[in-house]
C-alpha cells in the first residue's frame, strides 16, 4: 500500500518550521481554480529565525543546498497550515529558485536541488518534480541564501 503525501512526509521524520506571515503587502499563497501559487519563501528555522548568508562568501554550496531544503520545509508548512494536509496537493508544476551568491558562483541548480529533492520525496518522482528555473542574485531579502516560489496543482 502506498503512502499519501502527508504520510510520506511524516515517515521522513522531519519537522515543519512555523508558517511565515507576510512582512510586506502580499499574500503568502493564492488559489486560482485548481492551482496553488506560493509566494517566495525563505529558509525559516524551527525557532522562527532565518538562515542568513551568501553562498560563496558566508557559506559553501552544501550549506546552500541545506538552506534550499529548509525553504522547501517552510513552503510545506504554509501548505499544511492553510490546507490541513500535503495530500491536498496533487503535484508540483513549477519551482523558481533564487540563489543569493557571489558573481563567480555557477551551480545554482545544485543548490535548488535541496528543495526539489524534498518535493520529490513527498509527492514522488512523477508528481513531485515539475518544471524549474534556478537563478543567481546579488542579494535577497534579509541576506537569506535562497528564496523559492512555486506553483502546485490541487485535487
Amino acid at each position: 500500500m502506498s503512502l499519501n503525501p502527508q504520510e510520506k512526509f511524516e515517515s521522513l521524520g522531519l519537522s515543519l518550521p512555523p508558517s511565515p506571515q507576510p512582512l510586506g503587502i502580499y499574500k503568502p499563497y493564492l488559489v486560482d481554480g485548481k492551482y496553488l501559487y506560493l509566494s517566495g519563501h525563505g529558509p525559516v528555522q524551527d525557532d522562527k529565525s532565518l538562515i542568513i548568508g551568501r553562498i560563496g562568501e558566508d557559506m559553501d554550496i552544501e550549506a546552500g543546498k541545506l538552506a534550499a531544503r529548509q525553504v522547501g520545509l517552510t513552503m510545506l508548512s504554509t501548505i499544511v497550515t492553510n490546507f490541513g494536509s500535503l495530500s491536498k496537493v496533487k503535484r508540483v508544476i513549477k519551482v523558481l529558485g533564487m540563489v543569493n551568491c557571489t558573481s563567480d558562483f555557477l551551480r545554482h541548480p545544485y543548490v535548488i536541488n535541496g528543495c526539489s529533492e524534498l518535493f520529490a520525496e513527498v509527492w514522488g518522482q512523477e508528481n513531485g518534480i515539475g518544471v524549474r528555473s534556478a537563478v543567481g542574485f546579488g542579494s535577497l531579502p534579509d541576506n537569506i541564501p535562497v528564496e523559492v516560489e512555486a506553483l502546485f496543482e490541487l485535487y
